[in-house]
């Protein structure tokens, strides 16, 4: 097997595991955005050694931090932001915007497919105020994750 394959694939795997259980329990789980920083960090040091690895640590810490700011602000959950510093560590500081912008677009369009969806089907719907009322943002970082991570989004001058 291709090594350039296994990175993403290993991320894939991690990433479905957190939407399964954010779409089931509407938890992401400590262990699981623990893993995805560290495995994103050994992913840092394969291509390029600690130099590369402090740019991706430096997203993970970037992500973290706002994440912390926007579940203070009762916005999102504290899993989601967890989970989404441990899909940082993957890339690094330079791919910021583009790992965003793609986990916002994921975000819009799944809302919206939750919303529409929830009113055509015949489901029955949570009680209000359940946490099965609200949608499962792990779904939307996981799409954009992978997106992304399958794209061949490679740091400038290093090759997998």
């Amino acid at each position: 097997m291709d090594t350039a394959l296994l990175w993403p694939a290993a991320l894939t795997a991690l990433l479905v595991i957190g939407a399964v259980s954010d779409m089931r329990t509407r938890r992401l789980p400590n262990w699981l955005s623990l893993a995805l920083l560290v495995l994103g960090l050994v992913y840092a040091y394969y291509l390029g050694g600690f130099a590369l690895t402090g740019w991706h640590f430096a997203h993970a810490m970037i992500a973290m931090v706002i994440g912390a700011g926007i579940f203070a602000a009762g916005i999102m959950g504290a899993g989601d932001a967890k989970f989404y510093a441990g899909l940082a560590a993957f890339f690094p500081l330079s791919e910021g915007l583009n790992l965003l912008l793609w986990v916002s677009i994921a975000g819009i369009v799944s809302i919206l497919s939750w919303m529409i969806l929830r009113r055509i089907l015949p489901f029955k719907k949570p009680e209000e105020g359940s946490l099965h009322a609200k949608f499962p943002y792990g779904v939307a970082i996981t799409i954009g994750g992978v997106l992304v991570a399958w794209t061949g989004v490679v740091p400038s001058g290093v090759s997998a």
